[in-house]
């Protein structure tokens, strides 16, 4: 008897042998199909194929396909576990031709596999055809030497694939086979018989609904078929069920281990088949990257799950269990998916997990439904309350078809109706919540312009364009340029704001947000002609920051990934000039270890000041960059815009703006972390100046908190706890932790607040000193390179630099490192901080002794043009100034001073 692998490779071989490309399974999560919460065929990895949109290196190919059917159409949730032949996860044996060959070649194969290579008995096999594919039946008396009398046809419903209502389409022929003990008949066919099931679909693709409904065909004919691997399986393996055959019992045996039960009787077998099909829905789709939640795709797995763990009831289980089947499964399908070996630790994390909070509440749920069944027996009544229903499912988890299967068991109904009304009030409810809380300056306006929008390249001073545009509609002012340099939210990052400036008219408007077509300002624009020319200045600090957050947001993404593993993911995110914020898949507190190696993954790139790459290309090149990561569900186009940040480390699809070099981000903490739902977590981070901000806040949150402190609690914390908890319920703590953490400490006194402020500005002393040094030495890198270029004036070589720094201390430390990289070099660096110049003048040792040439001289001149003063010693001089304007000329004369004392 042939194992269940044998029989997957004869099919890949037998392919394989007649041209075929053997390609890989796609993730059952179709993350390139947004209309899809599983892959749930074969064919959706070609979906761009059979539309016309995207092609194949190749005109034929075969595979085993990773699939997940629980909702829609092919919905058989109800009977999986109760028949031998329907499963939530299935593997699809699959070949297709993209405008190779069709229908002849397709029958033919398909025989020759089941009836050549497999032996199937052919008095056993029947065929349907769609009931105007004449040539499809005649093929199959042709090609093959199937009992004619075997071939049959039926309509739409049977034999007629389509991909949508409209769109590419066409007949299908599909295989059954007769399990029968005397042979079945030909009404058997298609008539719901256990024992006569379709194993093998092949579908010919050559028409294009129209909208109208009508028929074209298409330029290519294509095929397409799926063959139910776990069916073929059983049917060579000779088994009464799917679940007998060596695909199930590695975990149909383990279960009887953890259970103590026997397979036998239909509660037992059937529990233990339901368990054993569900344990595989969960490992692959998490292995892919789902996780269970309360919406979509994560919505379906808990409901699996959950549905799962009240079967393990019938078993007497009420302890978590389903995780421990992984094992199993990874030891006996991980040769063909290798990724469910590599993300077992996870996988099993997150079903126990599941298991261990449903199972909180479970007996509870089921002592509330067996109650309202009592209520219900004792009044004689068949449909079950949909108002429990939905308590069951509000309150105790319980999934709606989880109810509906209890009540069925009861030979009872669900008032479905009822359940639904409740359901969708609550959601109307929470939608109207949402609503009413949130701020959107979202306008439905159609410019009908041909307008620009680039927000990669802005200028501190803005940039000239004109207004075309102006519009006042629903209490919202918008205005229409030309070019629009402000970034429209997406992706996480948030809107630009800033100023529109119209110089002719000496006004100005502030930009509260942006849109790709227009902005939304403050204030009607009134009197002012459309065409007008204007400034339009981003906020190019505040853009600074937010590039500084969503740099820093890639960064940590990799981070995450090299110290969790690899299940993380991003699921959302959010980046504005203060703070980023990042949330992905992992069920455990990160413990400070964790935390100190991200940070310190973070900081070092950063330090390593690596460009900041962005390139737009076919989305199918993109996808073949190696460790490319992209948001998960987001529907991109044709084109696509990647991120690098050491194409090593940090690929992305990314709309996004970003720093030119890491360096710029300075510095990176994350300051909080947290669960923000089952399996989610969510950390919060500063970056560069923000993290300063950070530390000012809180210690002005102890100061509020200190200077409202009663006198009489100053020795005596514990009288204040009562009001504090009522004022203060918002302030963060970073290390002692919120108030609450305040209270569980009540020998906390007056003076701990003193001390922990105290450790606030140490902190801040510290983060400082750290910043203004990652400032120097990105500075200090192009010193070399201008030292070596610099003019040579009678042997010395001159060199003025502006640095970006935020003190003298910062700006002495680059003009020490400027004297020390030659033995003849005479150099200025300056810098405007607070709104006043700064400069440092310095002369290298060799040149004070033989040129005597004095750096406090120069400096002395310098601060004369830009007035003010200064002066210092031989070889290293401050000045200052208060004309802004003059540092350009300043820095210019350098060569000059140079010159006269060089002639002194």
């Amino acid at each position: 008897m042939k194992t269940s692998s044998e029989i997957r490779q004869d099919f890949l071989d037998f392919f394989k042998s007649i041209g075929h490309k053997i390609v890989p399974s796609a993730p059952v999560i179709p993350y390139e199909d947004p209309t899809l919460l599983f892959t749930n065929a074969g064919m959706n990895q070609f979906k761009d194929v059979f539309l016309g949109t995207g092609k194949r290196d190749y005109s034929r190919c075969a595979n085993t396909q990773k699939c997940i059917r629980v909702s829609g159409k092919h919905n058989d949730l109800e009977v999986v576990g109760h028949d031998g032949y329907h499963h939530t996860f299935f593997e699809m044996l699959g070949n297709w031709s993209f405008g190779d060959y069709h229908k002849k070649e397709a029958i033919a194969w398909a025989w020759e596999l089941f009836t050549g290579v497999w032996k199937l008995p052919k008095e056993r096999l029947w065929a349907t055809v769609y009931k105007d594919d004449d040539e499809a039946y005649n093929l199959w008396k042709s090609e093959t030497d199937i009992d004619p009398s075997h071939v049959l046809k039926f309509d739409e419903k049977e034999n007629f694939w389509e991909m949508g209502d409209t769109g590419p389409c066409g007949p299908c022929s599909e295989i059954h086979i007769d399990l029968t003990n005397d042979g079945c008949k030909k009404e058997d066919i298609n008539s719901g018989n256990d024992d006569v099931i379709e194993i093998w679909n092949l579908v010919f693709i050559q028409y294009d609904r129209d909208e109208k409904g009508k028929l074209h065909d298409l330029p290519q004919k294509h095929v397409d078929t799926g063959m139910g691997f776990e069916r073929v399986v059983r049917v060579l393996q000779k088994k009464n069920s799917n679940y007998e055959t060596d695909v199930f019992l590695p975990l149909i045996n383990e279960l009887i281990d953890i259970t103590k039960k026997e397979y036998s009787g239909d509660k037992h077998q059937s529990s233990m088949n339901v368990i054993a099909d569900h344990v595989r829905t969960l490992t692959f789709a998490i292995g892919d990257g789902a996780i269970p939640s309360n919406e979509g795709r994560g919505y379906v797995l808990r409901r699996i799950l959950r549905r799962a763990a009240r079967y393990g009831r019938n078993l007497g289980m009420r302890e978590p269990f389903i995780y421990k089947l992984v094992d199993v499964l990874v030891k006996t399908m991980s040769h063909v998916f290798p990724e469910i070996k590599e993300k077992k630790k996870f996988i099993k994390e997150v079903i126990q997990a599941e298991e261990e909070s449903f199972n909180e509440t479970l007996d509870r749920g089921l002592v509330y439904f067996n109650e309202e069944i009592e209520n219900m027996e004792k009044k004689g009544e068949k449909v079950f309350s949909g108002d429990v229903a939905f308590k069951l499912h509000d309150t105790y988890g319980f999934p709606i078809d989880l109810t509906q299967l209890m009540a069925r068991e009861k030979g009872l109904s669900v008032d479905d109706k009822k359940f639904d009304i409740l359901m969708k009030e609550q959601k109307d409810r929470a939608r109207k919540a949402r609503e009413e809380t949130s701020v959107t300056s979202e306008v439905n306006i159609d410019v009908k312009k041909d307008v620009s929008y680039n927000p990669y390249d802005i200028k501190p001073e803005g940039i000239k364009t004109k207004l075309e545009l102006t519009k006042s509609e629903n209490g919202h002012k918008i205005a229409v340029l030309r070019n629009n340099p402000f970034y429209s939210e997406s992706g996480g990052q948030v809107s630009d704001i800033g100023k529109l400036i119209i110089p002719e008219k000496n006004i100005e408007f502030t930009v509260i947000d942006s849109k790709k077509d227009y902005v939304v300002i403050d204030s009607p624009i009134s009197e002012i002609p459309e065409g007008v020319e204007i400034i339009a200045k981003v906020d190019f600090n505040r853009r600074q920051s937010v590039q500084r957050n969503h740099s820093a947001t890639h960064l940590v993404h990799e981070a995450l990934r090299r110290v969790l593993g690899p299940h993380v993911k991003q699921m959302g995110s959010y980046l504005d000039d203060k703070l980023l914020r990042f949330d992905f898949p992992h069920f455990h507190k990160l413990k400070p270890e964790e935390i100190a190696a991200i940070e310190d993954i973070v900081n070092d790139k950063i330090k390593e000041n690596i460009s900041v790459n962005w390139e737009i290309m076919p989305i199918g090149k993109a996808d073949k960059i190696p460790n490319v990561k992209k948001f998960f569900g987001e529907k991109y186009g044709d084109d696509v815009r990647v991120v690098f940040i050491d194409e090593g480390f940090s690929v992305e699809f990314c709309g996004g703006t970003h720093v030119p070099e890491t360096s710029d981000i300075g510095l990176f903490k994350i300051v909080k972390e947290e669960s923000i739902s089952s399996g989610t977590r969510r950390i919060f981070a500063r970056t560069g100046e923000g993290i300063i901000t950070l530390i000012d806040e809180n210690i002005s949150d102890i100061e509020k908190l200190l200077s409202d402190l009663p006198e009489k609690y100053k020795t005596n914390f514990k009288g204040a706890i009562n009001e504090l908890n009522a004022s203060y319920k918002g302030i963060d703590f970073r290390d002692a932790g919120t108030l609450k953490k305040l209270i569980e400490y009540q020998d906390l006194t007056y003076n701990s607040l003193l001390g922990l402020r105290e450790k606030y500005f140490e902190e801040r002393k510290q983060e400082e000193k750290k910043l203004a040094k990652q400032k120097v030495e990105k500075e200090s890198e192009k010193l070399g390179s201008l030292v070596t270029s610099a003019p040579l004036i009678e042997g010395v070589k001159v060199v003025t630099t502006l640095s970006d720094v935020d003190s003298m201390d910062e700006l002495k430390s680059i003009g020490d490192k400027l004297r020390q990289i030659d033995v003849n070099v005479v150099g200025a660096t300056a810098a405007i901080i607070d709104g006043k110049v700064n400069i440092v003048a310095v002369v290298s040792d060799n040149l004070i002794k033989q040129k005597r040439l004095d750096a406090g001289k120069i400096a002395k001149d310098m601060a004369k043009i830009v007035g003010g003063g200064g002066g210092g010693k031989p070889h290293l001089a401050t000045a200052g100034g208060k004309d802004v304007s003059k540092l350009d000329e300043a820095m210019g004369q350098v060569k000059n001073i140079v010159k006269k004392y060089l002639k002194v």
